[in-house]
């Protein structure tokens, strides 16, 4: 049994000394809002894997795009039938820069989108290891 190997990516927009980070209501295996976040697929690495995630989840384009020193993993729930042998997945963060405006959203993995402050994004995203990377990202935003 293996993990995945995959890309947490906190896509965020900037208007003025605002930040305003795009959060995602998953609908695919589990309900509750996260952050654009996919698998690595065969021979790609970051920063391309960011850019076709961002693409293929909410139509945008990524820019400024920064990795993170900070990785994990976690188990799946439940075996997911579209993953065969793989118990869950391995994590590394980034974070990039996106257009503020309407999202067009994969309908098979999202149900909704919303543009919200570090507050609410906080709130409002269902894994601990998500808010986590949110903290870490929204730290170096802010400094």
């Amino acid at each position: 049994m293996k993990y995945r190997k995959s890309i947490f990516v906190v896509a965020y927009a900037r208007k003025g000394e605002e930040i305003f980070y795009l959060i995602l209501k998953r609908k695919l295996h589990w309900k509750g809002w996260e952050f654009p976040k996919g698998g690595i697929e065969k021979f790609e690495f970051g920063k391309r894997a960011i850019k076709r995630e961002i693409r293929e989840e909410t139509g945008l384009e990524a820019k400024k795009i920064k990795k993170y020193k900070f990785k994990g993993k976690f188990k799946y729930k439940k075996e997911l039938k579209d993953r065969p042998g793989i118990i869950g997945q391995s994590y590394s963060l980034y974070s990039c820069e996106v257009p503020k405006k309407k999202v067009k959203l994969d309908k098979l993995e999202h149900s909704d989108y919303k543009w919200v402050d570090f507050k609410t994004a906080f709130k409002k995203l269902t894994w601990p290891n998500q808010r986590k990377s949110l903290k870490i990202v929204n730290e170096v935003l802010n400094f």
